[in-house]
Order: C-alpha cells, then sequence, then structure tokens
C-alpha cells in the first residue's frame, strides 16, 4: 500500500473548487491499493482533518503523525488550482525533499501560469496560432490610445498569472478600457490585453500514460454568455459542454498533432488541459492557454474526457501515480 498525500486548496479563491476536486480523486482512487490522506493547505497552516481535530503536517519531512504513527508519504497528488501547487512552488518544495508529484515540475508550471511566455514558447508550433496581444504592467503608464492603435476590437482583458477566469472583461471600444484594465490590476500587477478571437472554443486534456503521450477526446464549450468567464464556469445552466466534441477525424488529428507538440515543447509531465478556440470560417487552431492542474470534480472536463475515451478515472489517476514514482 502506497501514502497518497493529496493535497488540495491553495491560496486563491478556487480553494473550494480544489476541494472538490480532491473529494473526487479521493474517491476514485483504489483503497485496495493506496491510502489517501487528503492535505488542506492554506495560508496560514498544511494539515489533515481526522475524526480526533486536526492533524499539523510537519513541512520538515513531509509527513503527518496520526494516533501516535508518523505516515510518511510516497507520493504527492496535487489538485490545487492557482498558486502555490499551479505555479511550481510546491513543486520545487517537494524536489528538494525527493517526493515525485502528478504535476509538470517546478520550471514548466511556473512558465506556464504566465500566458504571455506561455504563447511565446509555444509561437512558431505547425498549424498553432496565437491572438496578437500586449502585457502590461501596473507600475508602468498605460495610455489606452496606444492599446486602440495597436490591437483590434473586440479585446480581452485579463490577469497574466490568473489559474482562473476571475477579473476577465471582454472590450469593445476605447471608452470600456479603463475600468477593465483596473479589474485585471485587481487579481495581478501584470495583465495581457488581447484580440478576442470568434469562433468555436475547446477544451483538450493530454496526459503521459504508461509512457505515451495520450490524448484525450476534446470537449467544446457553448456559453450563453459572451465570453467562458469565472461565473459561466461554476454556474450551473450557464454552459453546456459537450464531450467528445462533434468535430471530424481529420480534425480531431491535427488537433491532437498540436497539442501533444506542445506538451513536449513546454516539458510537461501528468495531466494538463488545453484551452483553444477554432477560427470562424476556418480551421484555424487559436491557443488561449494551458492548464497544469486542471479541475478534477466530477463534472469537470478531464474526467468527462477521460470517460468518454472509454476509462475508468480511477485507473487513470492510479496509471498518472506509478508513472511519476
Amino acid at each position: 500500500m502506497k501514502n497518497i498525500a493529496l493535497l488540495a486548496g491553495g491560496f486563491t479563491g478556487e480553494y473550494e473548487v480544489s476541494v472538490n476536486s480532491a473529494k473526487n480523486i479521493a474517491f476514485s482512487l483504489d483503497t485496495s491499493k493506496y491510502n489517501v490522506y487528503t492535505i488542506y493547505v492554506n495560508r496560514d497552516r498544511w494539515f489533515h482533518e481526522t475524526a480526533d481535530g486536526d492533524v499539523e503536517l510537519d513541512k520538515n519531512d513531509f509527513s503527518i503523525t496520526v494516533g501516535g504513527n508518523k505516515i510518511k508519504f510516497d507520493f504527492a497528488f496535487i489538485t490545487i488550482h492557482g498558486t502555490p501547487g499551479e505555479d511550481g512552488k510546491i513543486q520545487g518544495y517537494l524536489d528538494m525533499l525527493g517526493i515525485p508529484y502528478n504535476t509538470c515540475d517546478a520550471t514548466t508550471s511556473a512558465i506556464t501560469m504566465n500566458k504571455a511566455y506561455t504563447k511565446a514558447l509555444v509561437n512558431g508550433i505547425h498549424g498553432l496560432y496565437t491572438a496578437h496581444s500586449m502585457r502590461l504592467f501596473e507600475k508602468d503608464m498605460h495610455d489606452v490610445a496606444i492599446i486602440a492603435a495597436t490591437l483590434k476590437f473586440p479585446l480581452f482583458i485579463k490577469p497574466n498569472n490568473g489559474g482562473s477566469s476571475v477579473g476577465m472583461s471582454k472590450v469593445y471600444n476605447v471608452a470600456g478600457l479603463p475600468d477593465a484594465l483596473k479589474k485585471a490590476f485587481h487579481e495581478d500587477e501584470q495583465i495581457l490585453v488581447e484580440e478576442f478571437i470568434k469562433g468555436r472554443e475547446f477544451s483538450i486534456g493530454i496526459a503521459r500514460l504508461h509512457g505515451k503521450i495520450t490524448v484525450l477526446p476534446a470537449t467544446e464549450i457553448l456559453t450563453t454568455k459572451d465570453f467562458f468567464d469565472y461565473e459561466a464556469k461554476y454556474t450551473s445552466g450557464v454552459t453546456k459542454e459537450i464531450t467528445p466534441a462533434d468535430l471530424p477525424a481529420v480534425q480531431n488529428e491535427l488537433i491532437a498533432d498540436i497539442v501533444t507538440e506542445v506538451y513536449i515543447r513546454l516539458n510537461c509531465k501528468g495531466m494538463v488541459r488545453v484551452d483553444f478556440i477554432l477560427l470562424e470560417g476556418s480551421n484555424d487552431f487559436y491557443f488561449i492557454e494551458i492548464n497544469t492542474t486542471p479541475g478534477q470534480s466530477a463534472n469537470s472536463l478531464i474526467p468527462q474526457q477521460v470517460r468518454a475515451a472509454g476509462m475508468d478515472l480511477g485507473e487513470f489517476y492510479g496509471t498518472l501515480i506509478e508513472g511519476a514514482i
């Protein structure tokens, strides 16, 4: 039996979303192979809940003591959205202790949290396009006239490092820019202003299973809102998700080639999810972002895609664990 520390929570507004992901992973994992201990991570403390109260995690050796028994972990399953589990901080800590984990390494995790850096790295992949954009820093002056002269409206304004969809706006003219910039800077000190790509929106999971990069069936995201923001993501009835997406086989193959190249180029490990848009009136693949700790609640996209591929979710998670160990 392997002892698995399931790391959940984090320092962002997606704390509860992460806890839901952890519940589904714990429920799905094979209990005959794994002893799963959920470790809640917040700014003040890292702890495990027991019937007799909370037990603090000893960060010196990444262990907990339950009922007088010291439990050391064979593996860390990170399912924290945003900092510190998606941006490389926990990965660096675990690397120093020599504990294997399920996600990309510290470098890749840090880079992929930065949307501008990620776009620069994937640029040049055959068949992949990225929207024209500008990166702005809070400490610099922002002349809305320069933005308007450089990019074509409508524009998307979003925090550069946000793991979630908080702080995003869609703007149709210069008048809307100041408020949108303020909203995004409230979430991050650097933001991305990019041209809006009109088309069908998709999300696709990729994982290394049994040593082989495996592309899961894509999901199409249809929203009644103007764009897929935090509310659209987490309010029932606002968004419809179709898995597997209605795409011709030749297009699925092309998409699989592109996202496999993204996975390799960014040196990804474990499971990641790539969000993209197929430009209206063409088949051009526009890269939006990559998510290195994608949501794992029962109705999240990756679990939907794993089921659509005919795989058992518990087995899928088990394969990620064994592959990383």
